[in-house]
């Protein structure tokens, strides 16, 4: 099992940037496949990022890509968002979560443990 805490988030302006980090205890990053999703009031939990065991490959939403950036650093066990030219509609609370599949899915059924949440606010 893996355990799974946030950080990161907060209120900024639109046009702005945030860095979320997903720190991993108990098993190590590098046997999941890891990835962001995201959930605003009202509306169904949706895929942002993933990125693969090895890294080697990353999948975006269309409505994130060349914004956001996936990350990880399995010697310190963690993975980041790294959030730039944020708009209104990015505000959600975001999750991070981790698969053991060996494939970088978008499908959130797919994740077996998940992060509590952070929220990210885009407003003027």
């Amino acid at each position: 099992q893996v355990q799974l805490v946030q950080s990161g988030g907060g209120l900024v302006q639109p046009g702005g940037s945030l860095r979320l980090s997903c720190a991993a205890s108990g098993r190590t990053t590098g046997t999941y496949t890891m990835g962001w999703f995201r959930q605003a009031p009202g509306k169904e939990r949706e895929f942002v990022a993933t990125i693969s065991r090895t890294g080697g490959t990353t999948r975006y939403a269309d409505s994130v890509k060349g914004r956001f950036t996936i990350s990880r650093d399995d010697a310190n066990n963690k993975v980041y968002l790294q959030m730039n030219s944020l708009k209104p509609e990015d505000t959600a609370s975001y999750y991070c979560a981790a698969s053991e599949s060996f494939i970088a899915t978008s499908t959130p059924n797919r994740y077996d443990y998940w992060g509590q949440g952070t929220q990210v606010t885009v407003s003027s």
